[in-house]
């Protein structure tokens, strides 16, 4: 009898993460001999981690906040799209070498593309400069936005991420960092902190006099309604959470390691709404 291979997310916190109900979900449906479950890590176990991956022990993982980028030096090989984004979500072992993947990008693209809304020359704004705001910053500047506004709580930390698009030959242009609590202008607005996982907490910024019709967009998909959407919908604004980018990077990570295409059904929506 084969042996049942094991596949974890790792991150810290973690106990919000719906990852193993999805993944098994998929597992049992196509009759794969393998289980995935969630870890809490500190910073100082990726190591041993990426070398339990290489040794067969784990056959492969997803990476959440706040270890995407932290991991990359234990990694053997990175794609392009990890490469470009400083960014890890998932990892395979291929022919005895570690490779880190980023779901992140085809993820966002996939889900912004079923809320029919258009973001060429759109000026957007992004909250947090961490996880994955890099892979949005990548997807955004592939949909054709015209500008792209940082604001992080450590103003350097945004500063750095929109240097490093400079060095690896973006269009660091578009991109700008403005302090924390300004509101600029903008036609969509992205929370990428963590801000929202616990139910009570809110961001202390004021929208109550940005003009309607903006796009709010949440990466947190659990709660399914954060207080940031509270707020924007309450003010008449289109409101998306970030359930859909979880299910499609989820669903691009099980493809990498199981070279099947999983079913996205409406069994999937109430598993996750429970």
């Amino acid at each position: 009898m084969n042996k049942i291979k094991k596949f974890l997310v790792i991150g810290n916190p973690i106990n919000h993460s719906l990852s193993p109900e999805l993944q098994n979900y998929w597992l049992k449906k196509n009759n794969i001999n393998a289980i995935y479950d969630k870890q809490r890590l500190d910073i100082d176990d990726l190591r041993d981690f990426v070398l339990k991956i290489k040794s067969k022990e784990i056959a492969g993982a997803n990476i959440t906040v706040p270890f995407k980028k932290e991991i990359i030096p234990f990694i053997d090989k990175l794609t392009p799209e990890s490469e470009g984004t400083d960014s890890v979500n998932t990892i395979l072992l291929n022919k005895g070498e570690t490779v880190g993947c980023n779901t992140d990008i085809t993820g966002f693209e996939k889900a912004i593309k079923e809320t029919n809304y258009n973001f060429v020359k759109k000026k957007v704004l992004i909250l947090g400069a961490g996880g994955v705001v890099p892979s949005i910053i990548f997807a955004l500047q592939r949909m054709g936005v015209k500008h792209i506004i940082l604001s992080n709580r450590t103003k350097l930390k945004a500063e750095e991420l929109r240097n490093s698009y400079k060095k690896k030959n973006f269009n660091e242009n578009i991109i700008t960092v403005v302090d924390w609590g300004e509101l600029p202008n903008f036609d969509v607005i992205i929370n990428a902190t963590s801000v929202g996982l616990e139910r009570d907490q809110k961001l202390d910024l004021d929208f109550s006099k940005i003009e309607k019709g903006k796009f709010f967009y949440d990466v947190i998909y659990n709660p399914k309604e954060t207080n940031f959407l509270k707020a924007g919908k309450q003010l008449g604004n289109q409101t998306e959470n970030g359930k859909k980018m979880f299910i499609y990077q989820a669903a691009e990570a099980f493809k990498i390691w199981h070279k099947v295409e999983p079913e996205i059904n409406e069994e999937i929506n109430k598993l996750l709404d429970k």
